[in-house]
């Protein structure tokens, strides 16, 4: 099939219908004449009108969303608009497909081990998203991410290739990786072991090198596996003998692919190259960033490079740009919380602190503040390290300290440009801190982060860096604790299992013991959390609101213990308080909250 055919980009007409055409729990669309049922028949020369009840879909898409918003509007891939927010995953997307027209799905294993349909090409099956998975010599069984062209697929194999169609459906991102690995050729070892290069080679060298074929094919495979398994960071790690690629899966590391060790300075080049880095640079640190599109995600990159001892240890953070699902909801704060602590975020002066470790979350709940607070009344300036997500009407900085652009020279600045809302990304010196305190005592709301180990502990951190502790009782309002937790699996409900009420096919497959040749029988694990029986990460919160009792400790310099039991005793809810909670409803387990809060026991 040649794209001479026309038929490489869906038509505007998706033979979509109401419900007053049925679309049947048939998996295999015959071509030919349809039935008339309301429009005219489809003669031989028309694509066969498979029909989608779109009503159907959409009350099944409707059940997942955990708002409970109403899609009264709802129009055909409105759906994944609402998977790129964060509000559906694609397994709910699947789960609602499968229910709505009673398609079967096939499974991650069922697309193991294929080979490319001859004759056909990359561009259609890109563009219609479906998959050749096994065929014969009068019919195809094809796998789609979505039901909505069914009938034009089905008419252009009937009719160009002269085979009936069977589809079954597959995740979008799946269909994807597949379709780039076996239509695009994905690099074999051969390819890539001839690709091996000197670690002296010059700048040159390196360039052509990066743009070698099977290395662009195997980068683009490594992110397009990364945004299939919802990983925030990618890290290329060379040793003496093997390079290992890890994905940071809801907050741990685990191994996807271990390419030739050969090919580590192609692959870093490559890395480097799409990241506007300095190839030949071996012995420094180096950061950068690129905009990606992946299938039809959008992605932002954020790499950084360091020297080891036996080559560069390369990370990449992978940022979604889907600053609309920043929302306090989203992240997990409850109710009560919620509306203590927007009710703080909306003072017109004083500092609130975001505190937390690495990678709990503090960046994101400050977007979720901007969000919150960003309106045509307000100025709001940040400053940032680097600038992580772009929100339409707000001045946003990065910070540069190789021309002298610190986050203590840049707000020293930015108060001179009448905000109203100042962000700064991080506190790290008593210059910065003095002068966010100083932003904070003449009208500006201040919000920033620091790292310590619980809300309270911002206080002795400050006190630490030499603030004067009577500034900090006056400017500072509030402290906002938080760790990340993984939230049990939605589909298995954290058995790790497949689900009983979604089937998939092959849940289960037979393995002979090559020594008895008896069969046993194994159960595959959950597909959407890969049998971890965990999917996606939740906050839980520590907040500390600045009152009376708390400035005066502060004034009287008592410790961080005093401070705490101070706070407690009105009315502050503990991080591990907070798990507690969230496991006793189910969201996370009492072992993920002692994972993630075991300082607190």
């Amino acid at each position: 099939m040649n794209s001479s055919d026309n038929i490489n980009e869906p038509g505007s007409d998706q033979s979509i219908r109401r419900p007053d055409d049925d679309f049947g729990a048939h998996a295999s669309t015959e071509t030919g004449p349809a039935p008339a049922t309301g429009d005219a028949a489809a003669t031989d020369d028309q694509p066969v009108s498979t029909t989608v009840d779109i009503d159907a879909i959409r009350d099944k898409i409707q059940t997942f969303l955990d708002d409970g918003a109403a899609l009264d509007d709802f129009q055909p891939m409105d759906e994944w608009d609402l998977c790129t927010q964060g509000r559906l995953s694609e397994q709910d997307i699947l789960q609602g497909y499968a229910q709505a027209t009673g398609l079967p799905v096939i499974e991650d294993e069922g697309l193991e081990n294929i080979n490319s349909f001859s004759g056909i090409t990359f561009d259609y099956l890109n563009n219609w998203l479906c998959l050749p998975v096994s065929w014969d010599d009068v019919s195809v069984a094809l796998a789609v991410a979505t039901p909505y062209n069914l009938g034009e697929i089905a008419y252009h194999w009937r009719h160009l290739l002269g085979r009936k169609v069977e589809f079954y459906l597959s995740q979008r991102t799946h269909i994807e990786r597949l379709l780039s690995e076996l239509y695009e050729h994905k690099p074999g070892k051969g390819d890539i072991d001839g690709l091996a290069v000197d670690g002296d080679a010059s700048e040159e060298a390196l360039r052509d090198l990066a743009l070698e074929a099977p290395i662009v094919r195997l980068v683009n495979d490594m992110f397009a596996r990364a945004v299939e398994m919802t990983a925030s960071d990618i890290h290329v790690e060379p040793s003496e003998k093997q390079l290992a690629i890890r994905f940071r899966i809801d907050g741990l590391l685990q191994t996807v692919m271990t390419p030739p060790i050969a090919s580590y300075s192609a692959i870093a080049s490559r890395l480097k190259l799409i990241g506007g880095l300095n190839i030949a640079e071996r012995r420094l640190p180096q950061d950068g960033r690129t905009d990606l599109q992946i299938g039809r995600s959008q992605i932002d990159v954020r790499l950084s490079t360091v020297p080891s001892m036996h080559g560069e240890s390369i990370v990449l953070r992978i940022l979604r740009k889907n600053i609309e699902l920043f929302t306090l909801e989203n992240i997990g704060m409850g109710s009560e919380l919620m509306g203590r602590f927007a009710q703080l975020i909306k003072l017109p002066h004083g500092m609130v602190l975001v505190v937390g470790p690495t990678g709990s979350g503090k960046t994101t709940t400050l977007y979720c503040v901007m969000n919150l607070l960003d309106s045509e009344e307000k100025k709001i300036i940040t400053i940032e390290d680097p600038v992580e997500y772009q929100i339409a009407g707000v001045t946003q900085i990065q910070v540069r300290p190789t021309i002298g652009l610190t986050f203590a020279g840049g707000l020293r600045h930015i108060v001179r440009q009448d905000p109203d809302i100042i962000l700064v990304g991080e506190i790290r010196d008593k210059e910065t801190a003095d002068i966010a305190i100083n932003a904070a005592l003449t009208g500006h709301l201040v919000l920033s982060t620091l790292h310590t180990n619980d809300a309270t502990g911002a206080i002795s951190r400050l006190l630490d860096m030499g603030v004067e502790k009577f500034l900090i009782s006056s400017a500072l309002v509030g402290v906002l604790s938080q760790r990340l937790i993984r939230k049990v699996c939605a589909v298995c409900k954290g058995t790790g299992l497949p689900a009983s009420g979604f089937e998939y096919n092959a849940t289960r497959t037979h393995v002979e013991n090559t020594v008895t040749g008896e069969q046993t029988q194994t159960i595959r694990p959950c597909r959407n959390c890969a049998g971890s029986g965990f999917r996606d990460r939740v906050g839980i919160f520590e907040f500390l609101a600045v009152d009376d009792d708390i400035r005066r400790g502060i004034a009287h310099e008592v410790d961080n213990a005093t401070l705490n039991a101070t706070a407690r005793k009105n009315g502050m809810r503990t991080l591990r308080e907070d798990g507690e909670s969230k496991a006793a409803s189910g969201v996370t387990t009492a072992a993920e909250v002692a994972r993630a809060c075991q300082l607190d026991f």
